[in-house]
């Protein structure tokens, strides 16, 4: 099969017929073998009525009902375990992802080399004030943390290989951080295409400004797992160290200068009278506390089914 697509989507049955009929159109034109899943995230609009519907009309439409919402990652983690296509499209039921944008990001894929292709909303139609700034914020520091070049981190029209889809997990809100997710497991050929963005054509949006601060938190998470998650002494043991070292220069600091006065018969303090003995003490303690973190975090590590889990890319 040459392309599956994974569609998650929440209460947007009006737009369904229409994205299905867009896709459907496409892969005709292009004489591409497909199948199509959607992923009903606990709709209470009629949207699996709607995807029953299509399915009995389209044997290439296939669908996931969740029980109740349980959001976008793990609607993306079981249409990525369905998933048979050679390349994965993933892309929003909404109808603000174009799938005419599919065949140019596909080649780029299958002829380019890429390993994974993101859109770029280059020329957005949502509010300037809520979603584009915020936006472009979010992006700039995604760059800057995960070293990946792209403009629009979090846009919901992707295409992978699949062996990315197959080589990654996504869960909790790591849907926006797919392209880090990928480049951790290995795929490092990541690229970007311009895409066409409109405007939502029913309903409404399901995020609101919260995503932001969550997703700031979740790269935050990310960054950290994939750096020390395998080696947590690292962090932890060196904080600890240079924690527990400050502290004890200073408490020596301060005994010696104490000695030193008494002995020429200078005006002294008391050691406990200081308040950097006391901050000395709190270096000290919570440098043992670190160190303490960082060498259970290690025993859980090596405890870890997933520690000797790696991607092999070839095998002779």
């Amino acid at each position: 099969m040459d392309v599956s697509l994974v569609i998650p989507l929440l209460n947007e049955r009006e737009s369904l017929p229409e994205l299905h009929e867009r896709i459907v159109r496409v892969m005709a034109s292009e004489g591409l073998s497909y199948e199509i899943i959607f992923i009903d995230d606990g709709s209470t609009d009629g949207s699996w009525d709607c995807i029953s519907g299509l399915s009995a009309a389209d044997p290439c439409v296939h669908g996931i009902r969740f029980r109740r919402n349980y959001g976008k990652s793990a609607a993306l983690y079981c249409g990525f375990e369905k998933a048979q296509g050679d390349v994965v499209v993933t892309m929003d039921a909404d109808l603000q992802d174009a799938p005419e944008e599919i065949p140019e990001m596909r080649r780029m894929i299958v002829e380019e080399g890429y390993d994974l292709v993101s859109g770029w909303k280059k020329h957005r139609k949502d509010n300037a004030i809520t979603k584009n700034l915020p936006s472009k914020l979010y992006n700039a520091t995604a760059r800057r943390i995960t070293g990946i070049k792209l403009h629009d981190m979090n846009c919901g029209l992707k295409i992978y290989r699949r062996d990315v889809v197959k080589s990654i997990e996504v869960y909790g809100e790591m849907h926006r951080y797919i392209p880090y997710l990928a480049k951790n497991a290995g795929f490092s050929k990541i690229g970007e295409k311009a895409v066409h963005h409109e405007k939502r054509k029913y309903g409404k949006s399901k995020f609101g400004m919260d995503r932001f601060v969550n997703g700031f938190l979740d790269l935050q998470s990310l960054w950290f797992l994939s750096t020390f998650g395998k080696k947590p002494m690292h962090f932890f043991g060196t904080s600890g160290l240079v924690m527990f070292l400050a502290g004890f220069i200073m408490t020596v600091w301060i005994i010696v200068e104490k000695l030193i006065q008494q002995n020429h018969y200078l005006k002294y303090r008391a050691v406990t009278d200081q308040p950097l003995f006391y901050l000395a003490l709190l270096a000290v303690i919570l440098g043992t506390v670190l160190f303490l973190a960082g060498l259970l975090g290690e025993m859980i590590s090596r405890s870890s089914s997933e520690r000797n889990r790696y991607n092999i890319k070839d095998e002779i």
